[in-house]
């Protein structure tokens, strides 16, 4: 076990991965950032200061529409090492910075207008979108942007079955090409140099290219490669289920334990649905497997599929993987079904592992035969604390700092991978942070999905 762990502490790159995605997306901003300004530079200033910071804010907002598409590809490279939720989260505050760098463009520039013209702002606005080639097609876009805005509001998001919101931001992509098409008609920058045209041409078909390639090319071309379909249905408890799916060339699918796929199985009631669930054992190369709890229609309607079903799965996603695992030990936190990926995990782990299982009873671990002895084959140690969901609340203590640090007295070198309900997922990550575990140790799973 040593030498095992040795040489892989050995093959572990010299910069974590995640330092390496998140630095490479940041100077990649950086740079374009920097570009932009040159060309706004070199296109000139406007004699109205109001105008001139229109157009800056408006060349912005271009820079953040094809950045967000870029945080929406769901390119394998960036997803494996920062994880969908971080991407998503970052594709959240993109478009709020979208929202606002192009209603300052369209506030600046029309209020600067106004004032050249000596026009009232709603008058010198009918006027541009009714004579200038393009603005009509640039107000269209805001608007579209504002209802996708309100659809992601917190308030609404609640009330919105995820299909109805995906399909809402879906027309996020028609706003892009409209606001293209504006920048091509009007933007000074764009038609000020050959340069100036190279440069945004490239950014945005470089752009369109990757969300072609990560939403589209790709996941279609691993379900003609791979034809999947349902072997088994296997149910784990009154109100969990397992389908287990074979296909063709599985050895080759890039999938690893911690990880989810979004699930359509291809019946004529569920075509339509997209579901998120982790894969509850390690990728073996000859079947796959999902565990979901019975939360809703969706993934209650699990159990009465029928073997033979033809699944379509996109991913592999997410960043709970082993390939950031900085220490010789581990220990696995989950909670409810969340015990899922943690049960996955177990498989491929390296080290000395110990797994602590939340659930409310016992009747509600699930998987927990199959755990203690995957534990017991490797050495590892599985404890199953039952109680009160208020005990993982902001004021829990079953797993709170002190007794996290009784039932594991070495967190401190182990790496800590976390998944289960958001309470339960929370109070594990502000325990640990009072226990100081270094960041880079903390490993926590949250299916968050962009459009």
């Amino acid at each position: 076990m040593t030498t095992m762990t040795q040489t892989a502490e050995a093959a572990r790159p010299a910069i974590r991965p995640r330092i390496a995605a998140k630095s490479g997306l940041f100077l990649f901003l950086g740079a374009n950032v920097a570009a932009v300004t040159v060309l706004f530079v070199q296109a000139g200033v406007s004699q109205n200061v109001l105008i001139t910071i229109g157009r800056l804010a408006g060349m912005y907002g271009a820079l953040a529409m094809a950045f967000q598409l870029l945080l929406v590809a769901r390119l394998p490279w960036l997803d494996r090492r920062l994880g969908m939720d971080r991407l998503t989260t970052w594709h959240r505050w993109t478009g709020f910075t979208i929202l606002w760098t192009l209603l300052a463009h369209l506030v600046f520039i029309t209020m600067g207008y106004a004032e050249v013209t000596d026009k009232g702002v709603v008058d010198e606005l009918v006027e541009m979108a009714s004579t200038l080639e393009g603005i009509l097609r640039a107000l269209v876009a805001f608007a579209v942007i504002l209802i996708v805005g309100a659809a992601s509001a917190k308030f609404a998001r609640k009330r919105l079955a995820y299909e109805t919101w995906h399909f809402i931001h879906l027309y996020t992509y028609a706003a892009v090409l409209l606001a293209f098409t504006h920048q091509i008609a009007l933007g000074q920058s764009f038609a000020g140099s050959e340069t100036a045209k190279a440069y945004w041409w490239t950014l945005w078909l470089g752009a369109g290219a990757a969300v072609l390639a990560g939403r589209v090319v790709l996941p279609l071309w691993r379900n003609l490669r791979h034809q999947l379909r349902v072997t088994a249905v296997v149910s784990e408890s009154p109100d969990v289920v397992s389908v287990y799916m074979s296909g063709k060339h599985l050895d080759k699918m890039p999938a690893k334990a911690g990880q989810f796929f979004l699930w359509r199985f291809l019946t004529k009631d569920r075509w339509w649905q997209a579901n998120p669930f982790s894969l509850s054992a390690a990728p073996d190369g000859r079947s796959l497997r999902l565990t979901a709890k019975a939360l809703g229609d969706s993934s209650a309607g699990l159990r009465n599929l029928r073997v033979g079903t033809r699944v379509f799965a996109e991913g592999p996603y997410g960043a709970f993987t082993t390939i950031h695992q900085r220490r010789p030990n581990a220990l696995l936190v989950a909670g409810g079904v969340g015990i899922t990926p943690i049960r996955a995990l177990l498989e491929d782990i390296d080290g000395h592992v110990v797994v602590l299982y939340r659930v409310r009873s016992q009747a509600d671990a699930v998987l927990l035969p199959e755990l203690n002895e995957l534990a017991k084959a490797r050495g590892a140690s599985v404890s199953v604390l039952t109680g009160p969901d208020q005990a993982v609340g902001p004021r829990g203590v079953m797993l709170g700092p002190a007794n996290l640090h009784m039932m594991v007295p070495d967190v401190h070198e182990r790496d800590v991978f976390v998944c289960g309900p958001p309470g339960m997922t929370s109070a594990v990550l502000r325990s640990l942070r009072e226990l100081r575990v270094p960041n880079a140790q903390v490993h926590a799973e949250r299916f968050s999905l962009a459009a």
